[in-house]
């Protein structure tokens, strides 16, 4: 099939059947887009998944990014990636033969990771996870590891999170461990609460300090409203609970029994000012269980993108991402950005769900929901109708619906 010649609205209208009009679309995108060259191109090992489920294209080298482009429009590509190792031989089958020449150092944080959090309403998880990433480098990559701005590259996932590259050559060769021990330091492995809570009243504390004062303000908050009935607060501080200390072979309360005792023992006044002071053994044994409640709070944990985050950051062999290049689950643009722009408080921070579109806002699409509780934004209109609903949109906004199987093309 010659999709070049088929015409958008065949395409969107239901001519064309299955992943084949999306094909279609990003293959246009392709021709004409502005593509990213990564830095050492030619020492790059680059995958590709093609529509219609192929198996991934692994093993790829190119001398130019002319070529990428060739490649990726002659065979229709759902997601487009390139190594974040550099190789001598990029392009050699065997691992062991592309003989590694160093790996840049890459953060990804992934929103439906989170406790709590879920990407079922969009909006929301990007909000979250934008912090998080922002949080990531200004209270620990840049003031405890003194990395500069010079070296980072930020991009949006193109999906549910964001990647921070980091290319300093003083980091090119740091081996996996050694990558570990940075994204335990950012989890928290081994931080003990008790230890700096001092620091952490302190207005300029950083680093884990800060993040204590954050999270002890917000655990307690939500131990008041689990002692008034919100149940919500309830599972959802359990289930961080529950992922940090399985994650960490930690033994300790962990029962949504032990959060409602703690949540009573904090209501009596004198033992609450104890607890207020960093006397944390007013609590008798419950004291540990908020200090744990407080490293695997929301607010204080970077991206349970625990597991996620870590394996991505110590794999010196890991694919990541091309920016610019379209993300075959959403449609959406895979989009670098400054640094300045990821700070959430700013006026004018980075709009995801605004400048991540890639595919026309133009043509109007009707689209069935067919899924209930889903919640979407397409620059400033939100989409949150029940299954059943028809819509119109614009076949941008079509496009994320239809990947996500939120929705489908309405004949």
């Amino acid at each position: 099939m010659n999709l070049s010649a088929v015409g958008n609205n065949k395409l969107m209208g239901g001519t064309m059947s299955g992943w084949a009009r999306f094909a279609h679309r990003f293959t246009q995108y392709y021709r004409t887009a502005a593509l990213w060259t990564p830095p050492r191109l030619k020492s790059r090992e680059w995958m590709f998944i093609p529509f219609g489920n192929g198996n991934p294209l692994r093993h790829k080298s190119f001398s130019n990014i002319e070529d990428v482009r060739k490649f990726v429009c002659e065979r229709p590509q759902h997601s487009c990636f390139y190594s974040t190792a550099y190789w001598k031989r990029p392009h050699e089958l065997k691992m062991a033969d592309k003989d590694w020449l160093g790996t840049d150092l890459i953060f990804d944080l992934d929103g439906d990771h989170l406790p709590g959090v879920t990407d079922r309403d969009f909006p929301a998880m990007i909000e979250v996870i934008q912090e998080q990433a922002w949080s990531l480098w200004n209270d620990f990559l840049e003031p405890d590891f003194g990395f500069k701005e010079d070296y980072l590259q930020v991009t949006f996932s193109g999906h549910r999170g964001f990647h921070l590259h980091y290319r300093d050559p003083s980091y090119l060769h740091l081996n996996s461990e050694s990558r570990r021990e940075l994204v335990s330091h950012i989890r928290g492995v081994g931080v003990e609460v008790v230890d700096l809570f001092e620091r952490s009243q302190s207005p300029h504390a950083t680093g884990w300090a800060k993040r204590i004062r954050k999270g002890f303000d917000d655990v307690v908050g939500k131990l008041d409203e689990i002692y008034s009935g919100n149940n919500e607060h309830l599972k959802t501080m359990e289930a961080g609970l529950r992922e940090m200390l399985d994650r960490e072979g930690i033994k300790g309360l962990r029962s949504t029994a032990s959060i409602r005792k703690l949540a009573e023992l904090m209501q009596d006044k004198g033992r609450r000012d104890r607890v207020l002071s960093g006397r944390f053994q007013a609590l008798n044994n419950h004291g540990s269980l908020l200090q744990n409640l407080i490293k695997s709070d929301s607010s204080v944990i970077l991206g349970s993108a625990g597991e996620t985050d870590e394996v991505v950051t110590i794999d010196t062999r890991r694919q990541i991402r091309w920016p610019g290049s379209l993300h075959g689950k959403s449609g959406m643009k895979v989009t670098e950005f400054p640094l300045s722009r990821l700070d959430p408080s700013k006026s004018n921070s980075f709009d995801c769900l605004s400048e991540g579109i890639a595919l026309s806002r133009q043509e109007k699409v009707s689209v069935e929901i067919i899924e209930d509780d889903v919640v979407a934004r397409f620059d400033d209109t939100v989409i949150d109708s029940p299954r059943g609903t028809i819509i119109e949109t614009h076949e941008a906004g079509a496009t994320f619906l239809v990947l996500k199987k939120w929705g489908r093309i309405s004949k």
